[in-house]
């Protein structure tokens, strides 16, 4: 058997410095170069109603999502062209009209002013100048992303738009969901996300259901061991407590994608995907602070297997949620290790080479424009 290319790094460099974790200042960069020039997943078109428009926000920008009565889905500045007041609280029904609560201005689902209510504009007033201010939207696999800048970039997931071609995504309905508040930097979960020579120790039952896990890494390609497998252990099917499926397989999968068990599709720097063969975990991040994450994990599962006689999709969350709780514990490890005043840099191995890339992602994305 011919061994894959080696992606190891010839070299060991540093990683970003200390303050790149905990600097408010570093941070606000972040959220203006990163986070509000990004695609960032704000949840799934199944989750949010026909005629119903939630608030959400986008670095540290409150937006409106709006999903009219024709299944059109739309976003805006949360924010009344009148005086600046705050549209819409929490999610509520919307029907034909967007309303603002504070003076009664009204606009239409596509953002259009259509009425200033008990205010009389005098003839300079135009009401095209006064739309809703919109924002950049795109539904990839069901799932919805925004993006504030005047000009975005594609949405590039990376193994590519066409990764998840295979599963049924857009019939998918969330069964299950976690949130979790991470007192860890964001970028310290993606490096965590990023190498697996924490596995071993941090994951013995995830190393126990992915042999190459057990061995450091996360893909035959970063072994020297010509013996090393990618897949699950023998007899496995998928990520369940059992290894069992939690219900029927998709059937438009490959054969070589049933033996791998698992498809990780990551989209910078809000989220990943983990596909599966009976179900598929979509993971969010939001920067709720310099040293503060929120984690949210979405299960979804076909209309099939979430209506089998006593399915119970929590049960079948317990073992991702069993990996993701023990990656918590180790990046607020992290966390408070990286706040010692010894600390200025880590030092990054061959095998942290997607760290490597990460690291260069980041700044380019900022312009290094760090003082």
């Amino acid at each position: 058997m011919e061994q894959p290319a080696s992606l190891l790094l010839t070299h060991c460099p540093p990683t970003l410095p200390a303050r790149a974790y905990s600097d408010p200042v570093w941070f606000a960069q972040e959220q203006r170069t990163i986070w509000a020039r990004q695609w960032v997943y704000v949840g799934r078109v199944a989750d949010l109603a026909m005629g119903t428009m939630r608030p959400v926000t986008v670095a540290n920008a409150s937006i409106i999502l709006c999903h009219d009565n024709s299944g059109t889905i739309r976003a805006f500045h949360n924010s009344c062209r009148h005086r600046g007041a705050e549209i819409c609280a929490a999610e509520r029904p919307m029907g034909k009209l967007i309303s603002c609560p504070y003076h009664a201005w009204t606009y239409a689902t596509d953002g259009r002013l259509v009425s200033t209510a008990f205010a009389n504009p005098t003839a300079d007033f135009r009401r095209e100048d006064h739309r809703l201010v919109p924002v950049s939207l795109r539904v990839w696999n069901g799932c919805i992303f925004l993006n504030l800048a005047s000009d975005p970039p594609d949405l590039n997931p990376d193994p590519g738009q066409d990764a998840l071609d295979n599963w049924p995504m857009g019939s998918l309905r969330t069964g299950y969901r976690l949130v979790k508040d991470i007192a860890c930097n964001w970028k310290v979960f993606w490096e965590n996300y990023n190498e697996c020579l924490h596995c071993p120790g941090i994951h013995p039952e995830l190393s126990d259901r992915v042999p190459v896990y057990a061995k450091g890494v996360m893909s035959v390609a970063e072994s020297t061991d010509i013996n090393a497998e990618s897949g699950l252990t023998p007899g496995a099917r998928s990520w369940t407590m059992t290894g069992a499926a939690c219900g029927p397989e998709f059937p438009g999968l490959t054969a070589g994608q049933r033996v791998a068990g698992h498809l990780f599709t990551t989209v910078y720097p809000s989220m990943f995907i983990v596909a599966h063969v009976d179900y598929v975990r979509c993971v969010s991040l939001t920067a709720t602070g310099p040293e503060t994450t929120r984690l949210t994990a979405e299960w979804l599962f076909s209309p099939e297997t979430l209506a089998q006689p006593g399915f119970d999709a929590a049960e079948v969350a317990r073992f991702a949620t069993l990996v993701m709780l023990q990656d918590a514990t180790a990046c607020e490890m992290n966390q408070r290790g990286i706040r010692s005043p010894s600390y200025l840099n880590g030092t990054l191995m061959p095998q942290e080479f997607d760290l490597y890339a990460f690291h260069g992602w980041v700044l380019n994305q900022m312009d290094m424009g760090i003082s």
